[in-house]
C-alpha cells in the first residue's frame, strides 16, 4: 500500500505539504473542522476527515487512524510545537513528521534554550528570570532602560511587553504575565535589554540526527505587532563573514540540543555594532520557508518527511549555495489601514504568475474565509539573480494579484517595498512602526489602483472601465446591480475615505 500522510493544518501550508506527499509518491490525507467543509485545501487530498478542533489531539489521532495514515505533518501553528501532540503520534505507533518532543519542549522553554546557548557559546544578550515587578526593577538597574519583558513560554507575538522606563514596570509585568498565563499556561516571564532597532535573522536548519546543515539565513525585519509580513532571503545587510558566524552558530546550537528535522534559530542582529544574539528555537516548519526553498533549490518539505521515513537528509552542506534573492509577502484578509481581519467569501480571484513568481495559497474564488482562524491566505513569493530584479518582479505579482469580497493587505505590502528604507536594505523591525505615516501616504495611490483594479474585475460583464472607475468612486447604486458588488463598493469607498483623512490629519513624515 502507498504510505499515507495526514497533514493536521489547514490552508496554504496544508496545500503545500499535500505537493510535496504526492511529489514522493505518497498519499496526503487532509482533516477539516465543521467551518471549514469547503476549504481550499481538501481538494489536494485523496481523503478528507472531519475533526472537532485543529487543537483536538484525540479527534486528530481518530482521523488518522480512520484514513489509515502512517505519518502526520503538522505544518506551523496549531499542534505543530506542541510535545504532548509530538509524543502521542509516536506512541500510537504513527510516525511524526517533525522534531522530537523533547527537542520541542527545550525549544519551547525559552530560558532553557538561552542556557543551551551559553552551553554552546553562542552569543546572548543579558537575560534574568523575573517573578516580581522588584526583580525588573534590580535588572534595570545595572543594564538599564528600555527593557523587554518576555514570556519563557510564549510564541507568535504574546507575552511581550517593552519597558520604557521604571514607571511602567508594575503595569506591564501584570499584563505580560496575564497574556502569558492565559496563551501558554506558564506564566513565567524573562527580561533582557531591549535592543532599539535590530534586524530580525534567522537561520534554517535542517538536521537527521547524524548531521546539521544550514540552508543560510533569512531577514525577517518588517513586523507588525511582532508577527512578520515580508521576508527575504538571503539577509541584504550581511557579510560572507557575518553570514558564515551567524551560520556556524546556528549549526553549533542545534547539534547541542540533538535537534533532528526542520527548525530555525532567531537572531537579533545589531546593525550597528554589528553583532547578533541568539534569541529563540522554532521547532517546525515555518511560514517562511519558500524564501529560502528559492535560493537553494533545497525542498524543505521532502526533507522533512524524508528525515522522518528513512532517517537522512538526501542533502549535505556541501551541496548547498545560495542562488539569487527571494522576498515573500504574506498576504492577509486584513483592513490595510487598520490592520483589522477581514472574514469573508471570496468573490474573485486571479493570481499572479510569470518568470521568478510562486504563490502558495489556500483561497480561491467562492472560498470562505473565516474569522475563526489566523487571517493569512496566500503568500507571493519572488525571485531574481539579484535583489533589485527580486523586489521589481514582486511589485508586479502584487499588481496582478485580484482577490474580491474580502479585504487584504496588498496595498499595504506594495507601499512597503516601494519605501526607500525598505530598498536600501537597513530596515529594522521598528521599520513599520517609525515609518508609518510615509507608508500610509503612500499607500493611498496603491489602494487607489487597487480599488480600480477590484472595480474592473468584478463589474457586469459589459460595462466599461470608465464605468466601472467612476461608479467606485463616486458611490453611485445602479439600477439592477449586484449586491455583492455594492457591499465591495462600500468597503473600497470606506477604506480610500479613511486613508484619506487620515493622511489629511498627519502630512507624510520627512526622512
Amino acid at each position: 500500500m502507498t504510505r499515507r500522510v495526514l497533514i493536521a493544518n489547514r490552508g496554504e501550508i496544508a496545500v503545500r505539504v499535500a505537493r510535496a506527499v504526492r511529489e514522493l509518491g505518497y498519499e496526503p490525507v487532509g482533516i477539516y473542522t465543521a467551518v471549514d467543509k469547503q476549504s481550499l485545501h481538501l481538494r489536494y487530498m485523496v481523503k478528507n476527515v472531519e475533526v472537532s478542533s485543529y487543537l483536538d489531539i484525540d479527534s486528530i489521532l481518530e482521523a488518522a487512524e480512520k484514513a489509515g495514515a502512517e505519518a502526520i505533518h503538522p505544518g506551523y501553528g496549531f499542534l505543530s510545537e506542541n510535545p504532548e501532540f509530538a509524543e502521542r503520534v509516536r506512541n500510537s505507533g504513527i510516525v511524526f513528521i517533525g522534531p522530537s518532543p523533547e527537542a520541542m519542549r527545550l525549544a519551547g522553554d525559552k530560558a532553557r534554550a538561552k542556557e543551551a546557548a551559553r552551553r554552546a557559546g553562542i552569543p546572548t544578550l543579558p537575560w534574568r528570570l523575573v517573578e516580581k515587578p522588584e526583580h525588573i526593577q534590580e535588572f534595570a538597574e545595572e543594564h538599564g532602560y528600555p527593557l523587554l519583558l518576555k514570556a519563557v513560554g510564549g510564541g507568535g507575538g504574546m507575552g511581550i511587553r517593552v519597558i520604557g522606563s521604571g514607571d511602567d514596570v508594575e503595569e506591564l509585568f501584570e499584563q505580560a504575565r496575564k497574556e502569558a498565563e492565559n496563551a501558554f499556561k506558564d506564566k513565567r516571564l524573562y527580561v533582557e535589554p531591549y535592543l532599539v532597532n535590530p534586524k530580525h535573522i534567522e537561520v534554517q536548519i535542517l538536521s537527521d540526527g547524524s548531521s546539521v546543515v544550514h540552508l543560510y539565513e533569512r531577514d525577517c525585519s518588517v513586523q507588525r505587532r511582532h508577527q512578520k509580513i515580508i521576508e527575504e532571503a538571503p539577509a541584504p545587510i550581511l557579510g560572507k563573514k557575518e553570514r558564515e558566524e551567524i551560520t556556524r552558530d546556528a549549526v553549533r546550537l542545534m547539534e547541542e540540543i540533538g535537534y533532528t528535522s526542520a527548525g530555525t534559530v532567531e537572531m537579533l542582529y545589531d546593525p550597528v555594532r554589528r553583532r547578533h544574539y541568539f534569541m529563540e528555537i522554532n521547532a517546525r516548519l515555518q511560514v517562511e520557508h519558500p524564501v529560502t526553498e528559492m535560493i537553494t533549490g533545497v525542498d524543505i518539505v521532502k526533507e522533512q518527511i524524508n528525515i522522518a521515513f528513512d532517517g537522512e537528509m538526501s542533502i549535505s552542506q556541501r551541496d548547498i549555495g545560495i542562488h539569487g534573492h527571494a522576498i515573500e509577502a504574506r498576504i492577509y484578509a486584513e483592513n490595510p489601514i487598520t490592520m483589522m481581519p477581514s472574514p469573508g467569501r471570496v468573490m474573485a480571484y486571479r493570481e499572479p504568475g510569470g518568470p521568478g513568481i510562486r504563490v502558495d495559497s489556500g483561497i480561491d474564488r467562492g472560498v470562505l474565509v473565516p474569522g475563526q482562524y489566523n487571517p493569512l491566505v496566500s503568500k507571493v513569493i519572488a525571485w531574481g539573480n539579484t535583489r533589485p530584479e527580486a523586489l521589481r518582479r514582486l511589485e508586479r505579482a502584487l499588481s496582478e494579484y485580484i482577490i474580491t469580497g474580502i479585504a487584504t493587505n496588498i496595498p499595504l505590502l506594495r507601499a512597503i517595498i516601494m519605501h526607500k528604507e525598505f530598498r536600501s536594505g537597513v530596515h529594522t523591525t521598528g521599520f513599520l512602526k517609525e515609518r508609518h505615516g510615509d507608508i500610509m501616504a503612500s499607500m493611498e495611490e496603491f489602494l487607489r489602483i487597487h480599488i480600480v483594479a477590484i472595480a474592473t474585475v468584478t463589474y457586469k460583464a459589459g460595462d466599461s472601465l470608465r464605468k466601472a472607475i467612476m461608479t467606485t468612486y463616486q458611490y453611485s447604486m445602479s439600477d439592477g446591480m449586484d449586491r455583492r458588488i455594492q457591499s465591495l463598493k462600500r468597503r473600497a469607498w470606506f477604506y480610500w475615505s479613511m486613508l484619506r483623512s487620515r493622511t489629511q490629519r498627519s502630512p507624510r513624515r520627512r526622512q
